[in-house]
């Protein structure tokens, strides 16, 4: 019985989308994603072509007595707290950035111009830093597999 609340638990605190495992290599499974805008489900969504769907791949390590096959409808599971780590560092710390350049550039004398383009500027190392830590970051931001 605590088991099945802690699975509920851990249900309640994550995001699932269904997919499809699309091949094996290994211990690592390819699974496609459909990702739906919440337009796509909207009774009208006709009416205003705003209805947009897009397929995602996320790669997954699979356990090593793993009973999963390719073409099989699986869930795909993350932490809804991670999502919220990505959005921060995908969008909140990247405009932080910028905005402290652009008032620090400012109140040194920087003109106008020169400091948006040194605050746009400074993004560049913020996601080459990024991505140098993408290896480290997705271990990090582990997914898992449900039938």
């Amino acid at each position: 019985m605590i088991n099945e609340i802690n699975q509920m638990s851990d249900q309640a605190n994550s995001v699932s989308h269904p997919g499809v495992i699309m091949q094996i290599s290994g211990h690592i499974a390819e699974v496609m994603i459909l990702a739906k805008s919440a337009c796509s489900s909207c009774q009208v969504k006709g009416a205003c072509n705003m209805s947009e769907m897009e397929e995602k791949r996320v790669f997954i390590e699979l356990p090593p007595e793993h009973n999963f096959e390719s073409g099989q409808q699986v869930n795909v599971t993350m932490k809804q707290s991670l999502g919220n780590f990505a959005v921060f560092l995908g969008y909140i710390l990247p405009f932080l950035v910028l905005l402290l350049t652009l008032i620090v550039s400012i109140s040194t004398g920087l003109s106008e111009g020169a400091a948006g383009l040194l605050s746009l500027g400074i993004l560049v190392p913020y996601y080459v830093v990024l991505y140098q830590l993408r290896n480290k970051l997705s271990k990090k931001f582990s997914f898992q597999l449900f039938a």
